[in-house]
């Protein structure tokens, strides 16, 4: 992994440094295992990172252990409102793929993605605003067959001075550049499209 992967790690650690809580946002990229374990074996805290159990009990093993073999503590999508008073009491550094679709199209942020109408999860933002926290930019590129580069973004550094939707906005433009610089390596089959904006959803915004 290390052979075959490098990144930024910098800007994250002097955020740490100054006592930031950190929310790391991330698109559905390849490869994000190595991201996973790249960032564990270079921060100076371990992160937070929310996961989806696979079906297979076997294979989730498999999985499970290898994403924490470098002190990253995973939290299950369906646990999460239960121990994130855990994860937040403490500073923290948690993990997400920011651009997930919403239960329900109501509940998103309805903003333009590659020029068409796209509902993206509210909680990512409202999860910052709510403990104030930095919000960085996971970046991925990838540079020749399995090897990869990651780089940082600073969104902000206080999520308490932006106003509704701004930060998901600034998540969704930094995503859109990174996919159009490398579209092959973005996972299409993640259905970004699969909900039709109705007028009653509320206003379309950038």
């Amino acid at each position: 992994m290390l052979k075959r992967s490098t990144g930024s790690f910098s800007l994250i650690n002097e955020l740490i440094d100054k006592g930031y809580n950190i929310n790391l946002m991330a698109g559905h990229q390849f490869n994000w295992e190595y991201a996973n374990l790249l960032y564990a074996i270079n921060l100076k805290v371990p992160f937070v990172g929310v996961y989806i159990p696979i079906a297979n009990k076997a294979l989730d093993k498999i999985f499970f252990d290898m994403r924490k073999r470098y002190g990253t503590i995973l939290i299950g999508a369906s646990d999460f409102k239960n121990k994130m008073h855990d994860v937040f009491k403490d500073q923290y550094l948690l993990a997400l793929a920011a651009d997930q679709n919403p239960a329900n199209p109501e509940w998103g942020y309805w903003l333009n993605f590659f020029n068409r109408p796209t509902p993206f999860v509210t909680g990512p933002e409202k999860g910052a605003i709510k403990n104030n926290a930095a919000v960085v930019y996971i970046g991925f590129k990838k540079i020749k067959r399995g090897c990869y580069h990651f780089t940082t973004t600073l969104l902000t550094e206080e999520s308490a001075h932006t106003q509704p939707g701004q930060l998901t906005k600034l998540y969704k433009d930094i995503l859109e550049k990174t996919i159009k610089e490398d579209p092959a390596n973005y996972l299409w089959s993640h259905r970004r499209f699969k909900f039709e904006w109705k007028p009653e959803y509320g206003e379309v915004m950038g």
